[in-house]
């Protein structure tokens, strides 16, 4: 396998992608983010994100899609807003190599710690991130507003 920094080339794959995991959450209706404008918002002049992508016999199979954010008691913490490993290769290493390249990126940019989240029902998401010896918060709830 092969894992290399997302291109803008990479989106339509990267998008499709977003659109399976949505579907494994049982919430496709709410993929409404387009090619477009994720080349505006991952690679226009205030670029908002990045990511890495994994491959397998020259296919993408795996994205790590994340960004930066500030934490006032921590400060500069890494943001993995999605791992996603197409469902043909669960469990063969590929999502292992996105998660330690997040970790080992994350340490080279001088982050304090990298967050992340994971649904209460996805079991194998849940036991992979336990091997890292994880923290899962049952404190804080999650909140969110969207502007239409």
């Amino acid at each position: 396998m092969n894992l290399r920094k997302g291109t803008e080339a990479d989106l339509p794959r990267l998008l499709e992608l977003i659109t399976e995991l949505a579907i494994y959450e049982n919430a496709e209706e709410q993929v409404v983010n387009t090619v477009e404008r994720m080349k505006i918002e991952g690679f226009g002049l205030k670029a908002v994100f990045g990511f890495f992508v994994i491959e397998n016999e020259d296919k993408i199979v795996g994205a790590a899609v994340y960004y930066w954010r500030y934490s006032t008691w921590k400060g500069k913490r890494l943001y993995l807003e999605d791992l996603i490993v197409t469902e043909a290769v669960r469990g063969k290493g590929a999502g292992k190599i996105l998660f330690d390249k997040m970790i080992a990126f994350g340490k080279e940019e001088g982050a304090s710690g990298m967050m992340w989240q994971v649904l209460d029902w996805n079991k194998p998401a849940i036991n992979f991130y336990k091997k890292y010896e994880a923290t899962f918060d049952a404190e804080w709830l999650n909140c969110h507003i969207d502007f239409s």
